[in-house]
């Protein structure tokens, strides 16, 4: 089994940043993916970035240029720096933890962006 905790969500204006944490415990394994996918009212869930143990990331293009996903492997935790938030970024963030056919995810954490 893998656990992951997410925190960092919130309220935020047009414009502005926030950053998500995903801390990481159980059985893992030492080569994995994790990712951050979201999903809005109405919406199904869908990829927003993900990063490989060798450091390989993929983004969604829409925030491309704006997000940025980060791991650090000695606390077990991978990070989304969001910035330039705006409102169609309003969802629920949940993490992601992969190895081929096994996925864990997060409880997901609310981020809404409005004025």
């Amino acid at each position: 089994q893998v656990q992951l905790v997410e925190s960092g969500g919130g309220l935020v204006q047009p414009g502005g940043s926030l950053r998500l944490s995903c801390a990481v415990s159980g059985n893992i394994f030492s080569v994995y993916t994790m990712g951050w996918y979201r999903q809005a009212p109405g919406k199904q869930r869908g990829l927003v970035a993900r990063i490989s143990t060798g450091g390989t990331t993929n983004y969604a293009d829409s925030v491309k240029g704006r997000f940025a996903i980060s791991r650090d492997a000695a606390e077990n935790t991978v990070y989304l720096q969001m910035n330039s938030l705006q409102p169609e970024d309003t969802a629920v963030y949940y993490c992601n933890w992969n190895l081929g056919d096994i996925n864990y995810w997060g409880q997901g954490t609310q981020v809404t962006v409005s004025s």
